[in-house]
């Protein structure tokens, strides 16, 4: 089961850099009020992501929540992101705050997020990858 996920992983994340390659162009970010962009954010002072790959077609990070963990106020470009392991999220922004259940194999596709904050409320540790395409 565990190589079937990490196959549909690599396929997804193979189809989203043809997809979003370098002949789509980005449009430029808003201003974000000098928010870090989610890859930079951390938490308390502690970075909670981890650059796995940053090359011309996509920069791709590991990001992990322990429990009461979070992620300060930060900024997403366009952005896929695959959750590797369960997490219940307390995610705050400008409408409101929800709690997400997010369990390991969930993904989701984002156009970008002006801002938005998280922590983790849950018993398990949460990890993301999160996949932003370049253009």
């Amino acid at each position: 089961m565990a190589k079937a996920r990490r196959r549909a992983f690599a396929a997804a994340v193979a189809l989203l850099c043809v997809a979003n390659g370098p002949a789509n162009q980005d449009v430029p970010a808003p201003a974000h009020g000098g928010l870090p962009t989610a890859v930079d954010a951390g938490w308390h002072g502690a970075r909670v992501c981890e650059v796995l790959i940053d090359n011309a077609a996509m920069r791709t990070a590991r990001c992990t929540f322990p429990p009461g963990g979070g992620h300060e106020r930060h900024w997403h470009p366009r952005h896929w992101g695959y959750v590797l392991s369960d997490a219940t999220m307390r995610i705050t922004t400008a409408t409101g705050t929800v709690v997400r259940n997010l369990k390991a194999g969930d993904s989701w596709w984002s156009d970008g997020v002006d801002w938005h904050e998280a922590v983790n409320i849950g018993s398990t540790t949460g990890v993301y990858i999160i996949v932003e395409p370049k253009g």
